[in-house]
């Protein structure tokens, strides 16, 4: 499997969403085949041999990366979604975001029951929508038994938040 310079491949927005924050976007990550499945290929390399009863993937970049190693690794995918966009029974979370207050939701009887799940999204900052995630899986009966991210920025100390919990990425910006 051919390595990339992932920093090539993730554009850097200033003031989005709002002033004074910078942006890493990973749609360049996207629109290039070989780069794509790149990091599908690194993730699964790095959890094959681990036992992961599903994969839990945060709204709406994280499905892009999760839903592709669900499939690669046979295992369920389990969508954390926005507030509101899950029918029927759901657990909810509110959190707080480097620049907004949130909600996520997700289907407890997707979980499965004492199940050993790896929590994925997109970029790691904060921490804030991982640790609410995490929350909602454990209220669901199982555990996060890792968190992966294709990005993380330890500038926003992320690991606060995350304490105790196993974190891998395939790129870390250690300064804006």
């Amino acid at each position: 499997m051919a390595a990339f310079n992932l920093d090539d491949y993730i554009r850097k927005v200033p003031d989005f969403p709002k002033p004074g924050i910078l942006f890493y976007d990973i749609t360049s990550i996207l629109t290039a085949p070989q780069v794509f499945s790149y990091c599908v290929e690194a993730m699964a390399d790095i959890y094959r041999d681990r036992k992961i009863d599903a994969v839990a993937a945060i709204e709406a970049r994280g499905f892009l990366f999760a839903a592709p190693f669900a499939v690669r690794m046979g295992i369920p995918l389990i969508p954390i979604r926005k507030k509101g966009k899950l029918p029927g029974r759901v657990l909810a979370k509110q959190y707080s975001l480097e620049y907004a207050q949130a909600e996520i939701e997700i289907h407890p009887d997707d979980v499965p029951q004492g199940g050993n799940i790896l929590l994925m999204d997109d970029l790691i900052a904060t921490g804030g929508t991982l640790k609410a995630a995490s929350e909602l899986i454990a209220e669901s009966g199982a555990r996060v038994g890792a968190i992966f991210g294709v990005v993380s920025l330890s500038f926003m100390h992320y690991e606060r938040a995350l304490a105790g919990i196993p974190i891998h990425t395939l790129i870390t910006y250690d300064s804006e």
